[in-house]
Order: structure tokens, then sequence, then C-alpha cells
């Protein structure tokens, strides 16, 4: 089969293009025939760093769709033939998705319905997972998506035009939540629209503050942040009582800075969200919550929905990986012969 691979750290160079032999799946695993894998940050900042201890290849990528054409022991073999989308494929283990054969657990491959593309399929994993921690962390919240669960709430989604902006504002909408998003130009509040956001406000020609507090008088309810040391002071402004800034991401150095005396008031909560080690009753809900939002057509891609597809081929998953790396806007898939 043809797959990806890695025997060291770097650049997009050390991703290469090889023969292997097709995987059979061992007890619990499920063999699925990847048709799109999907291309993350965590990606490329992992292929920087070396392989882990006794491995030798590594197969990168976490997300991707496809079908299940084997199963192993213990797995229902009424599993061969369906459609799926796969999450955290790599995640200690040496599989990743960029191949054309991956195995991986049997919970790691989700039914995708038949009216779900396989490019929505291998769209979902961490910006999905990511999107619903972010948005259940609210202290006395509901915990779960699903219609209503948020009405009431309002939701800011800092960077609404990234790839865990865009599922967190069509999540935070399906489940009925004002939601406002801040962008950096014209062409991401274009997007952000597109994605489903009440109120979509340019930070870099506005008066960001003002325009969150005139949209929502009363405060934000959750924060999903992907800068939390640029914003702290803006999430601060805008928070209402007991709101919580669920933050994903943030710069190689950046430092997260909060003013005790200015927060303490309004009992805030600074909650990091790393989306490998959720516990796991909190993951098994996103991946219910996600596949209800899916089955229900409330989560899409395509530049219609949002988010931007950028499709390479196998052979040049090294460029695919690079152009993530220089921040290209939307989501960035592999497509697998």
């Amino acid at each position: 089969m043809k797959s990806i691979v890695r025997t060291g750290a770097g650049g997009p160079e050390v991703l290469q293009f090889v023969e292997r032999p097709v995987p059979e799946p061992g007890v619990g695993e499920v063999r699925v025939r990847v048709y799109v894998s999907g291309v993350n940050p965590t990606d490329w900042r992992s292929r920087r760093r070396a392989l882990p201890p006794g491995v030798r290849e590594e197969v990168p990528h976490q997300d991707g769709a496809g079908v299940i054409d084997a199963v192993g022991p213990q797995v229902d073999p009424a599993r061969v033939g369906q459609r799926v989308w796969i999450w955290e494929a790599a995640w200690e283990r040496p599989w990743g998705t960029a191949q054309q054969y991956t195995l991986v657990p049997d919970q790691h491959a989700v039914a995708l319905p038949d009216h779900a593309p396989f490019e929505l399929g291998a769209a979902l994993g961490i910006p999905a997972l990511t999107a619903h921690r972010a948005l259940t962390v609210h202290d006395g919240g509901p915990g779960l998506l699903a219609p209503g669960t948020l009405r009431g709430s309002t939701v800011l989604v800092a960077g609404g035009a990234g790839a865990v902006g865009n599922a967190a504002v069509q999540l935070a909408r399906w489940a009925g939540a004002r939601v406002i998003t801040t962008v950096s130009g014209p062409a991401k509040a274009a997007l952000a629209h597109a994605a489903g956001a009440h109120r979509v406000i340019d930070y870099r020609t506005r008066d960001t503050v003002a325009e969150i507090q005139a949209f929502a008088p009363e405060g934000v309810d959750i924060i999903v942040e992907v800068a939390p040391g640029a914003n702290a002071a803006l999430d601060i402004a805008v928070a209402a009582q007991g709101a919580v800034v669920a933050y994903y991401s943030g710069g190689e150095n950046e430092q997260l800075s909060i003013p005790v005396l200015t927060s303490l008031p309004s009992n805030l909560r600074w909650q990091s969200v790393f989306v490998y080690t959720v516990p796991s009753a909190a993951k098994q809900q996103a991946l219910t919550d996600v596949t209800a939002a899916v089955n229900a057509g409330a989560l899409r891609v395509g530049e219609e929905a949002g988010l931007p597809l950028h499709r390479f081929t196998l052979e040049h998953t090294a460029d695919a990986h690079a152009a993530l790396e220089k921040g290209v806007v939307g989501r960035v898939l592999v497509d697998i012969p």
C-alpha cells in the first residue's frame, strides 16, 4: 500500500512517500481503507519532534475518513463495509491516516452516514472534539450539546475562521446559543458569517469590547479562545459572571497573565482544553454529540460553510504540511488514491 512515513524530526521534507505491507487488525482493532486524511497543526508540530522511544517510523495524521474493510478479534464483523470517520489515529500509536489502510481501535472509527461526504468525516476529529469540550466546560452547564442545550447562552469564538473556531460556531448554533466571533479581516469575516455566527467583528478595525458589550450587555458566558495571552484583557472585559474562558491553543512562548483583583469578582474560570487528554467520559459525550450533529446536517464543510478545503494528493503530503504551517485558512485534506 502507499503510505507516508517519517523516520526522524524536521520540516515537511522528512515525510517520505513509500510502499508498505497492508497491516492486519489485532484484537479490538478495525482496518480502514482511508479515502481522505485530515491535517491538523498538531501533525506538523509533532513532526518537528523526535520519534517516541522504540519507534523507527511513524505514519502521521490523527483524522480521516474511509470504509472499514477488515476487523480483528472481539470486533463485530458486521462493521465491515461501514463508512466511518476516524479520531486520534496516531495518538500514542505509529499508525496515522496518511496511508491507504490504517489500523485503529474499534471505538476510534465512528459511523459516518451516507449523506455525509468523506471530506466532512476527515474534517471532524480534533477540531470538532476540541470545540465540543470548549463549549461544555461551563460551570453548571449541561455538559453536552444538542438542540436547545445552550439556549439563553452567549458564546464568543475567538478566530471564527479557523478549523476549531468554525466547528465551535456551528456546534454552538446547533445547540441554540447566540454566537459572536472575532476575525482579522473581511475575507475571514465572510467565512465566519457563512459558518453561522450572529455577529462578526473585525478586531483590527472595530472597537471589539464595545461591540461585544453592545451585542451582549450582560456579558459572554462561554469564550472559545485561540490566543489566551493576547486576549486576556478583552475576555475579562466582556465575560459574564461565572463565565469560562476555554483556551485550546497559543503561541510557542505565549504567556497567560490574569489580573487577580480585576477578574476575581466575576468568578471567572480559565480552562485549558487539550483534546488528547480530555477525560474519557467527556470524550465519549463529545463523540455522541458530534455524531448527532453530523446526522442532523448541523456540521458542514466547504466555502459555503465557512471552512474552505485545501486538497492535496498523498504523494504531496509535504506540501499539505507546508501550507498549514504557513497559515492557510480552512481545512487541509489529503486525498488517498
